[in-house]
């Protein structure tokens, strides 16, 4: 469960521990995404070296590949990828809108095709709830409608009762916390949180969904599309209304700026493929801003990344040489840069979570906004 830690006494930030079956977690933090079992060209023995204590999986793809009875047979998801530490699983409620060839979607649940074979599949709460069970998912992210933007405001507002109806039936479903002895009483079931860019609703969500209560509160339906001024409004306002002693994630949001002002506003939790997909395309974060590694400038750059880097790519190799991998499109490189990115943001992280302690997160979140605007 979560315990609050301390509030930084000029701005919201707040420290805090979630601790899981898996393992005790510190916030804020930031999950990298392992949709498939994996972070996109990363070991886990690079993830521990990172020091990253908690990563995000997807259900909706675990379920159409590799399968759950595959993973049922490893004994698990935790298992079948030999990942120890603690894993968020989202429900893939967003995947099925996005990627499947939706068929249906009526209160009881959503009818769709898979995007990889065209099978047919249905998805409600409860079955949901039983694929986390299957997989073992530390975190629940329950079955959740998110309305895309711009949403005329009926609709915004039926995917929102949807998401509270379905939160209410994955809660029903959910193993009984006083049933002792077994993994399945462990697993903490989240909450999400929408209606799109109405604030009415989005304060209407949140009472609802904690009248029922959770063991966390996520506000979704953000960063699809909205300028970015109206992902920092949503995120802070809806922050204002979640409860105090549990955790407050923000889902798919993983730009600095973004991290550093929903951390201001007492949100705890993110998620985003950013520092993964960023090295896939020869993009390394530093102290100083983005560095475009496939640039030409770079041809002949005989040092690391960054020269105050821990991790294993700054020990290890320069920029020439990961420039060099890139243009000749060699998987090594992908994986190095990917793997310097994860490290980075576990540090900033880390900053975040001491510059909270010391109250002076407000200076902190301004040095670093010189580089990251």
């Amino acid at each position: 469960m979560y315990k609050l830690i301390h509030e930084d006494k000029h701005t919201k930030a707040r420290l805090g521990k979630l601790v899981t079956a898996h393992g005790a977690i510190n916030t804020p933090e930031f999950m990298p995404v392992a949709t498939q079992a994996t972070i996109k060209a990363l070991s886990v023995r690079d993830l521990k070296d990172c020091k990253t204590q908690i990563i995000l999986s997807n259900a909706y793809h675990l379920y159409l590949r590799p399968g759950l009875e595959i993973i049922k047979e490893a004994g698990g998801l935790h298992k079948f990828m030999s990942w120890p530490g603690p894993i968020l699983v989202d429900s893939g409620g967003f995947q099925v809108f996005s990627l499947s060839s939706l068929m249906k979607i009526t209160d009881d649940g959503v009818e769709f095709k898979s995007h990889i074979d065209g099978s047919r599949h249905k998805f409600t709460p409860e079955g949901v709830i039983n694929i986390h069970k299957a997989l073992g998912s530390d975190i629940m992210m329950p079955l959740d409608e998110c309305a895309h933007y711009p949403c005329e405001k009926d609709k915004a507002e039926l995917a929102m009762r949807r998401t509270i109806e379905w939160a209410l039936r994955s809660k029903r479903c959910q193993a009984p916390k006083n049933v002792p002895g077994t993994f399945l009483n462990r697993q903490l079931l989240f909450c999400i949180v929408q209606g799109s860019s109405y604030l009415d609703l989005r304060k209407q969500c949140a009472k609802q969904l904690i009248d029922i209560g959770f063991d966390g509160y996520a506000i979704g339906g953000v960063s699809v599309g909205e300028p970015k001024d109206l992902i920092w409004e949503i995120a802070g306002f809806t922050a204002g209304f979640l409860p105090h002693d549990k955790p407050r994630y923000l889902m798919g949001v993983g730009e600095i700026p973004d991290i550093l002002h929903a951390v201001n506003c007492g949100v705890d939790m993110f998620d985003c493929v950013i520092p993964t997909r960023n090295g896939r395309n020869s993009v390394a974060f530093t102290r100083n801003g983005p560095m475009v590694l496939r640039d030409s400038r770079h041809t002949h750059g005989h040092i690391p990344i960054d020269p105050e880097c821990g991790c294993f790519t700054c020990r290890t190799h320069t920029r020439a040489y990961l420039r060099h991998l890139y243009k000749t499109e060699e998987i090594l490189g992908l994986a190095l840069i990917s793997l310097h990115n994860v490290y980075f943001y576990a540090k900033i992280m880390t900053e975040i979570r001491q510059a909270i302690k010391l109250d002076k997160f407000n200076q902190y979140k301004k040095q670093l906004e010189k580089t990251y605007k």
